[in-house]
């Protein structure tokens, strides 16, 4: 082994060499005024560095890492807690499951309603239609076999009355489902602009909005049905209701006469802005048991029906009621004057007699055009005594 000596001088430079990676012969280097026992300062050996110390001093330049698509989309980036507007997604998300739920049980409600009202509509028709059949076959007058009927269809009418009020607390309940469907809509379109959000948050917003837009169109939907279902059922027994007052009439005298006479649609219909020339009334044909003049017309009036209660029971109703419906299909806004008619001979003590008699079977004519649908809006009442009455006498007259 070969020995180099260097003075002081030319240690940096050698530690220099040897941190810069040169290979140097072994040597010992040595102070040369030192002591010839004294160990040198610096020793120089062509043994390899130790491992530790080679991966410090050789560890530069370091490799950085490859960046690959799948390090990009992979779950590291979408690894995280949940934001703010995620609470949010989720807050709404819980509302809307709870409107939904709300909207199944008022959907449920209205099938059992539109159920019972058509089971209740085919018990009041198979009633009706009992009775209609006896009464065209041949019945006594009150038959009590017809009343029962008579009084199982007008139950089932106010079943249906009853139906009613509960569509109206739906429609009260579906009105406040678009209420709140209303809300959140607006709701998940304020909360696109909250700052804080990932991705995924404006993703679960676009599908909750989707679902808060497809509820709304079945709150929607529910809506018209309620709304149709209480105007269809309304004038449904309102309808009825006047039938029923005119076949319980027809019960009662065991004659059939036909539907009410105030069910015509034309009967609140207004009046065109032109008129026919002449008369907006015009005498009707003679020869039938309408056959007269207008009562606002010129000369004589002749009576639509003249009733002559000669008698204890008069059947009067049925020809009333064909007289009245021939006159209300020629003239739709036709009004009625009904004159109770007394004779008027005989002193003072007869003639109030007869005339208190006459108003009374007025009242009872009366009665029976307001049971047949004939409004009191549209009949005039009046009396007047009659040289060629010899009993007491009701006269109708179309005007």
């Amino acid at each position: 082994m070969s020995i180099l000596r260097f003075h002081s001088s030319s240690r940096a430079a050698l530690l220099m060499a040897v941190c810069s990676g040169l290979l140097l012969s072994a040597a010992v280097v040595h102070n040369a005024d030192a002591a010839p026992n004294r160990p040198a300062a610096l020793t120089v050996t062509d043994e390899p560095l130790p491992p530790d110390l080679q991966n410090r001093l050789y560890s530069k330049p370091a490799k950085a890492p490859d960046i690959t698509m799948e390090k990009v989309l992979g779950d590291d980036y979408y690894n995280g807690g949940q934001t703010v507007v995620g609470r949010k997604v989720d807050s709404l998300r819980g509302e809307l499951n709870n409107l939904q739920k709300s909207v199944s049980n008022i959907s449920e409600r209205l099938t059992k309603l539109e159920s019972g009202s058509q089971s209740q509509a085919a018990e009041y028709f198979a009633n009706v239609a009992t009775i209609d059949t006896q009464l065209q076959s041949g019945t006594t007058p009150g038959n009590p076999r017809l009343i029962k009927r008579l009084s199982v269809a007008r139950n089932s009418l106010e079943g249906l009355a009853g139906n009613v009020a509960s569509l109206n607390d739906l429609a009260i309940e579906v009105a406040n489902a678009d209420s709140v469907a209303g809300f959140l809509l607006e709701s998940v379109r304020a909360t696109y602009s909250l700052s804080g959000a990932i991705e995924e948050d404006h993703a679960h917003l676009a599908q909750l909005e989707d679902t808060i837009n497809n509820t709304a169109v079945i709150v929607d939907r529910l809506q018209n049905n309620v709304n149709d279902d209480i105007t269809r059922t309304v004038s449904y027994l309102g309808t009825e209701r006047n039938n029923l007052r005119t076949l319980s009439l027809a019960v009662t005298t065991g004659d059939l006469f036909g539907k009410s006479l105030s069910n015509r649609p034309f009967s609140g219909a207004q009046p065109a802005n032109f008129s026919p020339e002449g008369s907006s009334l015009t005498p009707m044909p003679n020869g039938g048991p309408n056959s007269g003049t207008s009562a606002m017309s010129g000369g004589a009036p002749r009576p639509l029906v003249k009733i002559r209660f000669d008698k204890a029971n008069v059947a009067y109703e049925q020809p009333v009621y064909m007289a009245v419906n021939e006159a209300l299909q020629r003239y739709p806004n036709a009004r009625f004057e009904l004159v109770a008619v007394h004779p008027a001979g005989g002193n003072s003590a007869e003639s109030t007699i007869e005339s208190t008699r006459a108003r009374r079977n007025a009242e009872k004519v009366l009665r029976s055009m307001t049971q047949m649908g004939v409004t009191m809006d549209r009949i005039d009442l009046s009396y007047m005594p009659s040289a060629d009455a010899n009993t007491s006498e009701v006269h109708l007259y179309i005007r």
